[in-house]
């Protein structure tokens, strides 16, 4: 395999781009890792107290991913999330007013390999979403697993990502005050093995938990695509019926995560590494869907509404696909 290089002249706003793309695919790839073996060998030295204390406030803090988590402003605006951002670049679109009186369920699609999109636009303010939707703070649902490293619960409190669970929504959606987006990316970590480059099929024809939500709180769903999700990684070829997918969905029964083999470019060369390419990602946001509250929501109830929702998501998709170079011919498949 022919080797490509950057060339030497490229420009320090670049480098700076690279980098802080290289340090998020490193937070999600080896951080909680990292963090955990921290706090074990922290209790062997003199510092010891460091992991005491860290634990007694663990303790004491353990529901606070459940109750909205504990987002920082600093954090959310630092400008490593402004160049990560211009290094695709990631975009966001809004296509309808959202009350600030409301609360909302969003629902992302596709998830992508590592879902950028759903994490510039909602865990950062990069991508302006307080000024696109202003008196709207967004929350996005991430696997609960997370939530159980030391250190790394609070890396993901600060951006706004609070678990994937059931207790963690409600709290959300019936804060009377309103002014409260709920992101959840449907497709899940299952999607993510169907993330190839020009792939529209989204794990969703079956998924009506989300629907059966919002009718029990009455919350508008509103359904969100993000274009060029699925182009920013390679991933190694995984056809249904492969002994390779066949590994990976019993490793994600078994571990809860999934593992798709993705690859890209590197840093320092374009042929081969785990850098995502520079490729332009586009999420637009679509405008709500009113849901009439019922406590207890019949099948049927449920069924018309993610009728309904499917319906939207798939115009919203027809409406737009052509300003993002996507064939006429190309349609959402939901399986």
């Amino acid at each position: 395999m022919k080797v490509e290089f950057a060339p030497r002249s490229v420009p320090l706003q670049r480098r700076l781009q690279t980098a802080s793309v290289a340090q998020w695919v490193f937070s999600f790839l080896c951080l909680a890792q990292c963090c955990t073996v921290a706090f074990i060998a922290l209790l062997f030295t003199r510092f010891w107290l460091v992991s005491a204390l860290y634990a007694a406030w663990w303790l004491i803090d353990r529901e606070k991913p459940r109750k909205g988590g504990r987002r920082i402003h600093f954090f959310r605006n630092g400008i490593v999330w402004r160049y990560m951002k211009d290094y695709f670049p990631v975009t966001l679109m809004k296509t309808a007013e959202l009350d600030p009186r409301q609360n909302y369920l969003l629902g992302f699609h596709p998830h992508g390999v590592l879902a950028v999109g759903a994490f510039i636009n909602f865990c950062t303010e990069a991508s302006g979403f307080s000024t696109l939707f202003p008196g709207i703070t967004p929350h996005l649902m991430m696997l609960s697993l997370w939530f159980r490293f030391p250190f790394f619960r609070d890396y993901l409190m600060s951006g706004g990502l609070i678990p994937s669970d059931k207790e963690s929504a409600s709290y959300v959606l019936q804060k009377p005050e309103g002014g409260n987006l709920l992101a959840i990316i449907v497709g899940g970590a299952q999607e993510a093995l169907d993330a190839h480059p020009g792939s529209f099929t989204l794990l969703l024809k079956n998924r009506k938990g989300f629907v059966r939500l919002a009718i029990q709180h009455g919350t508008p769903l509103v359904p969100a695509f993000s274009f060029g999700e699925n182009n920013v990684f390679d991933q190694v070829k995984n056809p249904k019926g492969s002994w390779l997918r066949r590994i990976q969905y019993c490793l994600q029964q078994i571990m809860g995560i999934s593992l798709p083999l993705f690859h890209a470019r590197g840093i320092f060369q374009y042929s081969f590494g785990l850098i995502p390419y520079r490729r332009p990602i586009c999420t637009v946001v679509g405008k709500p869907i009113p849901v009439q509250k019922r406590h207890e929501p019949s099948e049927e109830e449920v069924d018309q509404v993610h009728q309904k929702y499917l319906n939207e998501l798939s115009n919203l998709f027809e409406k737009h696909k052509a300003k993002y170079n996507i064939p006429e011919e190309s349609h959402l498949e939901f399986i």
